[in-house]
């Protein structure tokens, strides 16, 4: 059984490496990093499906994840590749509604992996820092957007 609080420490250590909550205080990844798990995948395996319900959310912290939608003729298609300090599954969570995309791992990964009741608890047990977390995978799904909107610009011109 690991030490309980070696596995908090390594956490705390992969979300202040992600990039991704660079808005939170050094306390607070000490505080956040209970509510987050440390979960394996082999490369091939499915870590959620289109259509699935969104109980969880993820941070890439090593590997490579494959993005894949279904297209009008039922085929997997892949729409992206996500690296290294890359969000992904939480729209789901924070909408409650299904999965708008498969994520499927192409090669192994490690991933931190956010409950949407471990958020819920969160935001009862410390709402400034999950605040915090919630507005940073706000800014996060707000630029991708926009990204997003500037390619389909470029496509139209």
């Amino acid at each position: 059984m690991p030490d309980p609080s070696l596995l908090s420490a390594e956490i705390r250590d992969m979300l202040m490496d992600c990039g991704l909550f660079d808005s939170l205080q050094p306390s607070d990844f000490q505080a956040v990093a209970g509510y987050f798990a440390i979960t394996a995948m082999t490369e091939g395996q499915t870590i959620f499906a289109e259509g699935d319900a969104g109980t969880f959310m993820c941070i890439l912290h090593r590997g490579v994840v494959s993005v894949r939608k279904t297209d009008g003729n039922g085929q997997q298609v892949e729409i992206a590749t996500l690296r290294k300090g890359r969000a992904f599954g939480e729209m789901a969570v924070l909408d409650g509604e299904r999965r708008s995309a498969s994520c499927v791992a192409a090669s192994d990964c490690q991933l931190l992996t956010l409950g949407k009741d471990s958020l819920d608890k969160m935001l009862n047990d410390a709402p400034r820092i999950a605040a915090r977390i919630i507005r940073a995978l706000a800014v996060a799904l707000s630029k991708r957007l926009r990204m997003q909107d500037g390619q389909r610009l470029s496509q139209q011109v």
